[in-house]
């Protein structure tokens, strides 16, 4: 078998699109599933929407995923340099033997003549393309041009009328009239190449053998297609892998939510989670099994079990496994991923003792079995660092009983902790000196443990109130539940 060598190609206009993700998991699946290699290549000759420190953030970005690449300009390799720019000599060579062997031509046409004719193309409701006014120019027009250092384009000499098969690894054979493509342009004016050219000359001298991207590019492919052949080259074999919709049906958008990676990361969803659920957007595994390792995905991933319908994302599937995650984790690891979370948290309270590791592993000990992600530590902990809780006292009546039993249920309460040595406080010892008394004098749990739980939480919705109580420690949760009674 033939070395197997795919490209992630990034343009450096931004942060890292989740679909992008996608785009870079796959090739590098594809090529590690195969024993081959990936590479990081810039494509940046959109210097108007290049954003500065956009490339160093990219590979930092792509580093925190694990995606690791066996070449590119931050590691090196034989196919360098790796960024677009910094390749023109290259595009430049490859340019001229297109115009030496007629399948390319220059184009002299002014942007105010262009802009003219698309205009008149409008108005007669016809597609808007190059007219080819300057396709057939003699020789000595061309020079004449030349010398009068008039600025030119060159544009890629399409066959007239001819069919053109592109073969997709995942739809077949796609079939194309080539009457209904644009003489398009190859090199700019400026001398910098369009994407289009770029992509395929670099693809055949980085010896790219699958090249994997978006089915948005499929219109383009015969373009790419016919390019080959101007060069007597073999095409790669292309994957085009199915777009990504929202749940509605529409396009991801900036607009309805996050969309960079480096927005998912912030608001604390695990790489593992993201890997995984990047592979399930259009690929489907053997077996019912959908959580893997990046190192399971290279032996099980196949490109070809990549579907061609759309893929949805599903941000509750995305974080039903980020709490998989969580809940597999290491408590120590958790802890420290979720400090930059907790803060804000550790700041609202003077007591020494509740921002210790110790005390801060208790409390997101708690907490793991329910978070989401890991921003959610925060809102959901608040309680335990907080030195004075507020809240209506109308919340400490549990269902249909009486406002009036607040108090003496909670004094009761009070009563049975203080039963329970400090050296024996822990969550079973709590809740067995409570819950055995309750039961005994046949008296109504919840009546009980409700108050006892927004005492000490605050809230409606909260871990259960043993728990609570251990990690607050006895004199919080007599503090706490002594102010209850009194309000």
């Amino acid at each position: 078998m033939s070395k197997i060598r795919t490209r992630f190609a990034p343009s450096p206009t931004g942060y890292l699109h989740i679909g992008s993700l996608r785009t870079a998991l796959f090739a590098y699946l594809t090529a590690k599933s195969q024993s081959g290699q990936v590479i990081l290549r810039i494509e940046d000759t959109d210097q108007e929407r290049r954003v500065e420190g956009a490339v160093k953030k990219l590979v930092e970005i792509l580093n925190w995923t694990g995606i690791e690449f066996d070449e590119g300009d931050h590691i090196g390799g034989e196919f360098g340099p790796y960024t677009q720019t910094n390749r023109l000599d290259i595009y430049e060579r490859c340019a001229k033997k297109l115009l030496a062997r007629g399948k390319a031509y220059r184009c002299f046409c002014s942007p105010e003549r262009l802009t003219k004719m698309r205009e008149d193309q409008q108005k007669r409701k016809e597609p808007p393309r190059y007219d080819r006014k300057c396709r057939d120019l003699s020789d000595e027009e061309i020079k004449k041009n030349l010398q009068a250092y008039k600025p030119f384009v060159i544009r890629q000499k399409m066959p007239k009328r001819v069919e053109v098969i592109a073969h997709d690894e995942l739809r077949g054979d796609i079939k194309f009239n080539s009457g209904e493509l644009e003489d398009h342009v190859l090199i700019k004016s400026s001398k910098i190449p369009t994407y289009q050219f770029a992509s395929v000359v670099d693809d055949h001298l980085m010896e790219i053998s699958h090249v994997v991207r978006g089915e948005e590019w499929i219109p383009s492919f015969p373009k790419n297609i016919l390019l080959y052949k101007a060069f007597d080259w073999t095409p790669p074999k292309f994957i085009h892998m199915p777009l990504i919709l929202n749940k509605t049906g529409g396009k991801l958008s900036k607009r309805q939510g996050d969309v960079s990676v480096e927005d998912f990361k912030a608001k604390g969803y695990l790489k593992e989670a993201l890997i995984n659920f990047c592979a399930h957007l259009g690929w489907h595994s053997k077996g019912d099994n959908e959580i893997f390792t990046l190192k399971e995905l290279e032996k099980e991933f196949d490109y070809k079990k990549i579907g061609t319908s759309p893929a949805i994302f599903d941000t509750e599937k995305l974080d039903y496994l980020n709490g998989y995650y969580i809940r597999e984790m290491e408590i120590e690891k958790l802890v420290d991923l979720c400090m930059p979370f907790l803060e804000k948290n550790l700041s609202k309270t003077t007591d020494d003792r509740r921002q210790t590791t110790e005390y801060i592993k208790k409390v997101v000990s708690i907490e793991q079995e329910r978070l989401k992600r890991l921003d959610e530590i925060g809102e959901l902990t608040e309680f335990f660092f907080l030195d004075k809780l507020k809240y209506d006292k109308e919340m400490l009546v549990w269902k249909k009983m009486e406002p009036s039993e607040v108090k003496p249920n909670l004094e009761l309460i009070i009563k049975l902790l203080n039963k329970i040595p400090e050296d024996c406080w822990t969550n079973d010892s709590i809740e067995e000196g409570i819950v055995s008394y309750l039961k005994a004098k046949e008296l109504r749990i919840g009546n009980y443990l409700w108050p006892m739980r927004v005492a000490l939480t605050g809230r409606k919705a909260s871990p259960g109130p043993f728990e609570v109580a251990e990690a607050l420690g006895k004199e919080i949760t007599l503090k706490r539940i002594k102010l209850a009674s009194i309000k």
